[in-house]
Formats: C-alpha cells, sequence, structure tokens
C-alpha cells in the first residue's frame, strides 16, 4: 500500500468483486463498523480507513490548513481510491464521513456508484 493508505490505516477485507468504502463519523476510528463487517466480507472487498486525526492516525501527516474544511478529507478519500485502484464503490458514510463522500463524488462521479450516508451532518 502507499503513502495514503499507511497514513490512514487503510485495511482492506473480504473476497468479493465489488468494492464498499467505510466512512466513519466524528469522534470515532474504523472500529466502529467492527459489527457491520463481518456481514459484508462474503460479498464485497470493504475498505476501512481512519479520517486524518482520528484513530491512531500519525498526528506529523495533520496539516490545519489542508483539513480546515472537509474538501481535505474528500481528497484524501480520493487518494486511497487511487492508490487501492479502486474503480468503483458503494461508499457508505457516517456522520461527517457522508459529507466527506459526497464532496469527493462530486469531484470524481466516476468511482461512486452508490453514496450511502448515516446520519449525515450538513457541514
Amino acid at each position: 500500500m502507499g503513502v495514503a493508505a499507511e497514513a490512514h490505516n487503510v485495511k482492506v477485507l473480504g473476497s468479493g468483486t465489488e468494492y464498499i468504502v467505510l466512512g466513519h463519523g466524528f469522534g470515532t476510528d474504523q472500529s466502529v463498523w467492527k459489527h457491520f463487517v463481518p456481514y459484508l466480507v462474503d460479498d464485497y472487498r470493504v475498505v476501512l480507513y481512519d479520517n486524518m486525526g482520528a484513530g491512531t492516525t500519525n498526528p506529523e501527516y495533520f496539516d490545519f490548513e489542508r483539513y480546515s474544511t472537509l474538501e481535505g478529507y474528500a481528497s484524501d478519500l480520493l487518494a486511497i481510491l487511487e492508490e487501492l485502484q479502486v474503480e468503483s464503490c458503494i461508499f457508505v458514510g457516517h456522520s461527517v464521513s457522508g459529507m466527506i463522500g459526497a464532496i469527493a463524488s462530486i469531484a470524481r462521479p466516476d468511482l461512486f456508484t452508490k453514496l450511502v450516508m448515516v446520519g449525515a451532518s450538513p457541514r
């Protein structure tokens, strides 16, 4: 895996041919999905990652200017998908990740077949 995947603690699980990417909400990390992943791994390749500043992400990668807007987080999501060579995915975003996924999908609609927003925040 590349720099973005390493910086965001990316994990890819499962054996399916279609990708599903799970983005966690504010104040949590990818472990929030631990009870859902077992139901997905037989049918999908599941991508888990931490938004910068969450979980055990390296604080040296944090840039106050980059992460002063959600566009910085959306750029990270796109970088992860690019490194993993994901051509198409279903994105599930909880809380702030719902908006991160929306912004990323506007920038690169070709990468997203569906967006599922769980309690997405408006900003």
